[in-house]
């Protein structure tokens, strides 16, 4: 197969072909790049280039050659070099062989040719090169039968899989997560190999193999990946919570649902509709803590009570461990976890305006989500129950909005604050004055109280004095050092 009208179409071919011919290069593009236009994918914008000889240089004359805006980033450790051109990312490496260390996943690197470089990559669907070279520009090279296995939708490793997995064990990962983004099979000696050899996960950084546990939650249908990954033995190692809610108790002839498949329908029915990670991440995490707080009753069965808070307490040990951001999205992961059963509930038991402020005032910016996240969480095995807790939930959700809309909950902000309840009665940071805060909030919340200061002052004095609290300072004390930025 030739696929130089293709090649011809972009320029950046026609340079690279010059410039390896200048300096007497065979030059290649390989990996992802190849095996997406052969599949007929959106073409990748990094371009990974390998040159028998320096790759660096290759680099180099290149840039030269394009302009003196061109920069190259050279990363002489690595043997490699970059350089960003009209939104392409060029990758140029010169063709290497590598062995291994057991308890490494750096490579003893040595110069090599074209064939030694396309037997240390991780498939054969990303093993595959097209020839820059003027002598045959466009010639697929493919000595794995890559195409094949594209044809097959199937995950293979060009040399033995044990071989292959045992030098970098994160190409067991990534084998799923191609499985999951291509939505291919794993062809089944491959897959074999992955489950013998689990345990070389322990030398993989949790950095790196949480980029690919994030590719496979962004996949379309994520629970493919997360099916492979436990059937494969990785996922018991790397997220046993995750783990432990797979199973049905039965006891007096009641059962629960199976919790672990239960959480992947929910991260499928989110992916339809968001890309955003966290809410996926979060649809992972709704019902994590569920397996702790499972308890019978002969009455009612199985029940969970109290496992949405414990699972948001859990969320920042779960990101910290994957090293994940511990600043907003793990905040907002951590909220809608918390709140994920209140507007199902609010459909079952009837609405109220005062239960729906209450809930667009702890929701707040993360009020979308949340709906995403609890309108994924509706899930059956009868169509018509499905229906009809949706057709209840747009209900809720329609209330909620009418309500945002009108009384603009989510920007609100008690006027009578922790700092006029302190300078009102001399207290510190304290039991007390949460105590107040709070019942101020609710007393909103419930419409009993306008959210204006006269009104707020007399209900704080009211509610302070049932706690035998004295004022030090009047209203009109408290007025003048608000208005000197005092309070």
């Amino acid at each position: 197969m030739n696929y130089a009208e293709h090649l011809n179409a972009h320029p950046i071919f026609e340079t690279i072909q010059a410039v390896a011919n200048e300096q007497q290069k065979e030059a290649f593009v390989i990996g992802g790049y190849v095996r997406d236009l052969i599949l007929g994918r959106t073409q990748k914008k990094d371009i990974d280039i390998v040159c028998v000889g320096s790759g660096i240089e290759l680099a180099e004359g290149i840039a030269a050659r394009l302009g003196p805006d061109v920069q190259v980033a050279i990363f002489r450790n690595f043997g490699t070099a970059s350089i960003h051109y009209f939104g392409l990312e060029l990758e140029f490496v010169g063709a290497r062989r590598e062995s291994y260390n057991r308890d490494s996943r750096k490579p003893i690197v040595e110069d090599g040719s074209l064939e030694e470089d396309q037997n240390r990559r991780d498939f054969t669907i990303n093993a595959m090169g097209l020839s820059l070279n003027a002598a045959n520009f466009g010639d697929l090279i493919d000595p794995f039968n890559g195409v094949e296995d594209l044809k097959k939708k199937t995950i293979r490793t060009p040399l033995e899989p044990e071989i292959t997995f045992s030098d970098d064990p994160l190409r067991m990962l990534r084998a799923i997560r191609f499985a999951t983004q291509l939505n291919f099979d794993i062809e089944p000696e491959t897959f074999a190999a992955i489950q013998k050899m689990t345990d070389r996960i322990s030398i993989v950084s949790m950095e790196r193999l949480t980029v690919e546990i994030n590719k496979i939650i962004m996949a379309d249908v994520p629970s493919y990946g997360f099916k492979l990954l436990f059937y494969a033995g990785i996922l018991q190692k790397l997220f046993p919570e995750l783990c432990a809610l797979q199973g049905v108790e039965t006891q007096d002839g009641k059962g629960h649902k199976d919790n672990f498949y239960h959480t992947l329908q929910v991260l499928d029915n989110a992916a339809k509709k968001t890309n955003n990670l966290w809410i996926r991440w979060a649809a992972i995490l709704h019902d994590i803590a569920k397996p702790p707080t499972k308890r019978f009753s002969p009455k009612v069965g199985w029940s969970f009570h109290g496992h949405e808070e414990l699972g948001a307490r859990w969320v920042p040990g779960i990101f910290k461990r994957f090293k994940l951001p511990l600043g907003e999205q793990m905040r907002m992961v951590k909220n809608i976890v918390r709140l994920h059963l209140r507007p199902i509930a609010l459909a079952k038991e009837g609405v109220s305006d005062s239960a729906i402020r209450r809930l667009l005032f702890d929701a707040g910016s993360d009020l979308e989500a949340l709906m995403i996240l609890c309108r994924a969480d509706i899930t059956s095995k009868d169509a018509n129950k499905i229906k009809k807790y949706l057709g209840n939930f747009d209900k809720v959700e329609q209330l909620v909005y009418e309500v945002e809309a009108r009384d603009k909950i989510r920007a609100f902000q008690p006027i009578i604050t922790g700092e006029i309840i302190m300078a009102t009665f001399d207290l510190p940071p304290s039991k007390e004055v949460g105590e107040i805060k709070v019942a101020i909030r609710e007393a909103i919340l419930d419409n009993i109280l306008e959210n204006e200061f006269e009104n707020g002052f007399d209900f704080m004095l009211k509610t302070a004095s049932k706690m035998n609290l004295k004022p030090i300072k009047t209203k009109d004390e408290i007025i003048i050092a608000f208005i000197q930025n005092q309070v």
